[in-house]
């Protein structure tokens, strides 16, 4: 059975002249693929950088309830280490340091002080294989393809413990089959009671991954639909408030 780890409750974000977010709702589930959908402008965005401590307590209204705790994150840092990382679809990496070094930048782990390259290889080996890949931890980012420097930002989540992984647009720019492969390794860490928030425009994707859609519409909170009532048709009509 699984239980509630997120909830965002009346979250309302506004900036001068506009309401980004009206009184938005989300709750999410341990283990669970939650879709995140609407038009352009719709308040996705918006919501997660509220999430994940972009927009920090106090610029906003409503609460956030992680964990049965009540968080007001300051920062990225912040909500990072509490267990929720976001995914931009602008990724954060060094071409020309390795996987491991990227997995653990900023969070080495170190030895008298000193950072421990071995034991950043061997829990970045450990981290890789946690995802079902096979690429070494040795070779340098900047021999990885889009698609595989993807899975190293999702690697970088999980060497921070997270428990939430918020995927924004995440298939924008893969090819087919590094898509199929992303969609792989979302099914490993479902499996291993990571949630995962996705973002998309891609509608054939939401089908095929989501337990559970949230729609947003104009800075608002429309409703959740399980995944044994989606369909096309009612989902746009969610979407865009018209049949």
């Amino acid at each position: 059975m699984t239980s509630t780890i997120l909830e965002m409750r009346d979250i309302t974000k506004t900036f001068p002249g506009v309401k980004a977010l009206s009184n938005v709702n989300l709750s999410v589930e341990e283990g669970e693929i939650h879709a995140v959908v609407g038009e352009n402008g719709a308040g996705k965005s918006t919501l997660m950088k509220v999430l994940s401590g972009v927009y920090p307590s106090g610029t906003y209204d409503g609460q956030i309830i992680f964990q049965g705790q009540e968080c007001q994150f300051k920062g990225i840092h912040d909500s990072e280490h509490k267990g929720i990382v976001i995914i931009h679809q602008e990724l954060a990496l060094v071409p020309m340091l390795s996987i491991a070094e990227n997995i653990f930048l900023g969070n080495e782990p170190r030895r008298f002080g000193v950072v421990d390259r071995d034991q950043c290889n061997r829990r970045a080996a450990e981290i890789v294989d946690r995802l079902g890949v096979s690429f070494s931890a040795r070779a340098l980012v900047s021999s990885l393809s889009l698609g595989e420097r993807q899975l190293v930002e999702i690697a970088r989540a999980l060497s921070t413990n997270a428990r939430i992984i918020v995927m924004d647009e995440p298939t924008t720019s893969l090819t087919s089959r590094e898509t199929d492969r992303l969609f792989e390794v979302i099914a490993t860490l479902k499996a291993q009671g990571i949630a995962i928030i996705y973002i998309s425009h891609r509608m054939e994707e939401v089908y095929q991954l989501a337990d559970r859609v949230s729609v947003l519409r104009d800075s608002g909170y429309v409703g959740t639909l399980e995944r044994a009532d989606l369909n096309a048709s009612r989902l746009v009509s969610m979407m865009v408030g018209r049949d």
